[in-house]
Order: C-alpha cells, then structure tokens, then sequence
C-alpha cells in the first residue's frame, strides 16, 4: 500500500490516498479489483482449512466438495442481504434494479454489495449441505474454516478501497483516507479535502489480529467441536459493532442503530452461546473428524502428523461394568 506523506522532512503521515481505478479491461472483459480481492480471500481459506482438516485426520481437499455448496450459496444470500438491508438503494426513485445493463441493478455485485452476514448465513446453510454429503462434522469443518474465514475478509476489505466505499466518518487523524469529491457516500456540506476514517484499513487489521487469536487459542487450548468459531463470531461481530457505527454510508436505522450493529450484537451473542453449549454438551475431544459411520475408506487418504494431539486415543477409566471385558471403543474423557 502506497501512503502519502507530508513532507519529505518530517516523514509524517498525512493521508491514506484511494486508488484511482477499481478494475481493467482486457479486451471485451471487465475485470473488478473487488472481485479479485474476494477471490484472493477466497482461495486462501480453502487452502488453509484443507491443511486444518487433513491435519485432523480427514481425507485431502474434502474442503472443496464442501465449497462447491458452501460459496455459491454465500455468494448468493451474501447479495440477498444487502438488497434487503439497503431497498432504498435499489427501489428508490429513478432507480434501476433489474436491468444487469445498466448501473445500480440488483445483479450487480462488481459494484460492492455483499454483505458478510449474509455470506456467514448462506455459507452456514452451504457447509451444512457438504458437511452431509462428505460425512465431515459441521462443527469440525466450521473449527478449521474460522481463522481462514476471517483472513478472508481481511483480504476483501481492501475491496472496499478500490470502490472508495465503507469509509467512516469525517477526520483529521494523520492516517484519513482520501475519497474522491462527487461520490456519493459523502455527506452534504463537507469541504472538498475532507479525510475519513479508513475503516476497511481498521477491520484489516482487527480481522489478522483475530486470525491470530483463533490459531493460539485452538492450539494452546485444543479447541474443538465448534469453539474455535465461535471465538470468530466473538472477535470479528465486536470489532464489527465499532466499525459500522462510525460509518457514514446510508444504512436501514432500527432503534436507533445500524441493521448492521444489529447484526454484530446477535454474532457476538451467538458466538457466546456456541462456546458455552458446546463446553457443556462436550467435555472430550472429537473422536473423528468424520460423522460415525463416514470415515474415509481410500488408503493414504488422510495426511494427520499425529492424530494423538486431536483426537483422545486414550483406554477409557476402568469401571465395574468393564472389568473383565475388552473396550471395543475408546470413547473422549472429560
């Protein structure tokens, strides 16, 4: 990223600039920096979650018959949400929503528009869906996706850069984000120069500090059965709640707050409750990551270091109903 500084002198920062163009031509095709930033993303969570789940013991690049439902159905429920949050965008007068043609339609995801929320809701259902049709858990593949996830959208806020959108509002911190004039996300009456707050720039790094969090905490706690997503919701719903309140493009208000605020609170709480259910309901580890019965049959298929450290191989306590019997099964200790 290139800053502008103030003066060669003094080497202070003086504003973030915005780039000058959000997408190239190649001859008949239009390519969207956005789109590549999602893709980037994209692609760096699967191949980080395929190395989460072979090294707990699941066959290799499982992730992408998970993903073959999981991200289209995001895609497409990700759009649905921001039309929904945003009617006034799209129906309002003298606007154009069906035409793809033109600027401003409701297809038109390479101008911005895909609301995170609504890709957790509609990747939910799509991982639910492989998770079924591979035999992987829900709550092992949501585990190894969570720090993948969150560096994903790290990397697709700088999406946001390119269209000069989600800015924050008016500043003069040494690090404000230069805005083109005419764009309409600008509040009225504001000086031409106004600087913003880099908002895509804050949730950047917010999102690898999380990432980061996920990985030490999965580690050092061996994490399972769905806690190190819930740690996701937690972390990047409580950044979000900050984010979105010094935002200053147009939003549905509800009570007095932002849907998107709304949205956050409920992670956040979600996120809670998926930690304490989960440490309530299982005090063991994961004996698989495969549902029983759905283990992988093809030899060599796993690429696992040392299942040991994921999985409880140990003899289970002796007890008067299995003295003098052998355990057929080495069932997770507390």
């Amino acid at each position: 990223m290139t800053f502008a500084l103030s003066s060669a002198a003094s080497g202070v920062l003086a504003s973030i600039p915005s780039p000058t163009i959000s997408y190239v031509d190649l001859g008949p095709l239009r390519i969207h920096f956005y789109a590549l930033c999602i893709i980037a993303g994209i692609i760096v969570a699967v191949f980080l979650t395929n190395a989460r789940l072979t090294r707990r013991g699941a066959e290799k690049w499982v992730v992408i018959d998970i993903c073959l439902l999981a991200i289209p159905i995001a895609i497409i429920v990700a759009r649905i949400y921001h039309v929904v949050t945003h009617l006034g965008f799209y129906f309002g007068p003298g606007s154009n929503p069906w035409n793809i043609t033109q600027p401003g339609s409701v297809w038109a995801v390479w101008e911005g528009g895909i609301a995170i929320y609504g890709a957790l809701i509609g990747g939910a259902i799509g991982a639910i869906l492989g998770c079924k049709w591979t035999g992987i858990r829900f709550w092992t593949f949501a585990d190894a996706v969570a720090p993948g996830l969150i560096i994903a959208q790290a990397l697709g806020r700088f999406g946001n850069w390119f269209n000069q959108e989600l800015f924050g509002q008016p500043t003069d911190l040494p690090w404000g984000l230069e805005i083109a004039s005419g764009n309409p996300a600008i509040p009225v009456g504001l000086p031409s120069g106004t600087l913003f707050q880099p908002t895509f720039l804050y949730e950047v790094i917010w999102n690898l500090l999380g990432a980061a969090v996920i990985l030490w905490a999965g580690s050092r706690f061996t994490l399972q059965w769905g806690k190190q997503f819930a740690i996701y919701l937690v972390w990047y719903s409580a950044g979000r709640i900050v984010w979105e309140s010094i935002r200053v493009d147009p939003s549905d208000i509800i009570l007095g707050l932002r849907t998107n605020v709304w949205a956050a609170i409920f992670g956040v709480v979600l996120g809670i409750v998926i930690f304490v259910v989960q440490s309530r309901r299982h005090h063991g580890l994961e004996p698989s990551p495969y549902a029983p019965g759905r283990e992988s049959k093809a030899p060599r298929a796993v690429d696992s270091g040392d299942p040991s450290d994921f999985v409880d191989v140990s003899e289970p306590p002796a007890t008067n109903a299995t003295v003098g019997t052998s355990a057929t099964s080495s069932p997770a200790t507390n």
